[in-house]
């Protein structure tokens, strides 16, 4: 089960966006697994994907796409990740388009597809191309939370985040689902991820708003270190709602509307990490101190992502020793280690690089014993800092790895 509070909130209607879903039995029955998003003409479309050498062929002709037309149409498809599929399921990628163009009467590289799933296996193309007209007739704009259960995989809980705000009088709406729960160590997005306002942005703004947030909240967690081959983060600018285009970083609105889309992907973010596959804790780890951005990150991660630390936490045990150990093996230059600190909670374990003399393994196990954990690093160093979540590694977690593909 996820931990804290993963409740999907009101999803406010953007303007200029309808979504529908059916049940297009791509690998499991009497379940929604395709998606597809519609979007006014006009809008202004951003994406970042995996940076993985294995990207699906989804995400090649997604960006192939997105460089070339203004995207009308995204389709999702979950049950098949469609990667490492070669010659044939890049024709199918295009054969999806294709279809889904032919039935909108768009050019079919308006169209972005994304797939998740299982690796290495064909679509079953003749099924997904037949759930497109179903999914079509189910297009309407009150769908937000109908999408978000259908594109999970083995998530245990839909992923959503709303917000209205208004600039210079006007209300405008955000509102974006993403999924995952395993393979999670994004080089740039979540697994799947779909953010859409209506507030009039242009669009190379919308392209760097999307960069600058997904860079402190999907790069910022990790369930298990593995980067996924279909990672995928799109945000759309309908403009919709009225206004006057945002233009420059220079315009008052523009910080207004990254702060509220710093909210939203961070939400989306760390509920990817609260339903992270097996996870009974959600872990912050923060480190300071540091000479510079990327060797507290190189640290964070280091400590996030090491099995001996995810397994002492899902067991509560304040084993400080794997904490210092993953801070070592971080390879952050000529680190001096006597300037080391390092807190559990509150309760400060380790003091200079060695025991602190007033710590006691009652104290670190009571905060292990919590549900959420923050772990906080000084490196002693200099002045920069960053911040990675990541969860527990929990019995289920190989559980749910060995069932996977059954």
């Amino acid at each position: 089960m996820a931990v804290g509070d993963v409740t999907m909130p009101l999803m406010h209607v953007v303007q200029g966006v309808k979504i529908g879903s059916t049940e297009a039995y791509v690998r499991y029955p009497n379940r929604r697994d395709l998606v597809i998003f519609e979007f006014a003409e006009g809008s202004n479309v951003a994406g970042v994907f995996t940076q993985s050498a294995f990207a699906a062929a989804p995400v090649q002709l997604s960006k192939k796409h997105l460089a070339e037309n203004k995207p009308r149409y995204l389709i999702i498809n979950t049950g098949n990740a469609n990667a490492a599929t070669g010659t044939v399921g890049y024709k199918n990628a295009e054969a999806t388009c294709a279809k889904l163009a032919e039935l909108t009467g768009v050019d079919a590289n308006q169209i972005l597809p994304f797939s998740t799933g299982v690796i290495g296996e064909q679509l079953p193309i003749e099924r997904l191309v037949q759930g497109i007209q179903p999914a079509l007739n189910d297009l309407n704009a009150d769908r937000w939370a109908d999408a978000a259960s259908g594109i999970m995989t083995t998530d245990t809980t839909p992923k959503g985040a709303s917000e209205q705000f208004e600039l210079d009088g006007v209300i405008y709406t955000m509102t974006g689902i993403s999924k995952g729960a395993g393979m999670i160590r994004p080089n740039m997005a979540t697994m799947l991820s779909f953010v859409a306002t209506d507030a009039p942005i242009s669009a190379e703004l919308v392209q760097r708003l999307l960069q600058t947030t997904v860079e402190h909240s999907f790069n910022r967690i990790t369930i298990d270190g593995d980067t996924s081959t279909n990672d995928s983060c799109i945000f759309v600018a309908t403009g919709l709602a009225g206004g006057v285009e945002i233009q420059s970083q220079d315009d008052a609105r523009y910080q207004q509307v990254l702060d509220v889309l710093a909210r939203i992907m961070n939400r989306l973010a760390q509920l990817i990490v609260r339903d992270g596959e097996g996870a009974t804790k959600f872990i912050t780890v923060q480190v300071d101190g540091g000479e510079n951005t990327q060797e507290c990150c190189d640290v964070a991660y280091s400590v996030a992502e090491s099995p001996l630390i995810k397994t002492a936490l899902f067991a509560s045990d304040p084993n400080w020793g794997r904490i210092v150990m993953a801070i070592g093996k971080a390879g952050v230059p000529n680190l001096d280690s006597s300037k080391v600190q390092v807190w559990l909670g509150d309760v400060q374990i380790c003091l200079d690089g060695g025991a602190n003399p007033d710590y006691t393994e009652e104290a670190g196990a009571a905060v292990m014993a919590e549900k959420e954990i923050s772990i906080r690093i000084d490196l002693g160093r200099g002045t920069a800092k960053d911040t990675v979540y990541t969860c527990d590694f929990s019995y289920d977690y190989v559980k749910i790895n060995a069932d996977y593909r059954s």
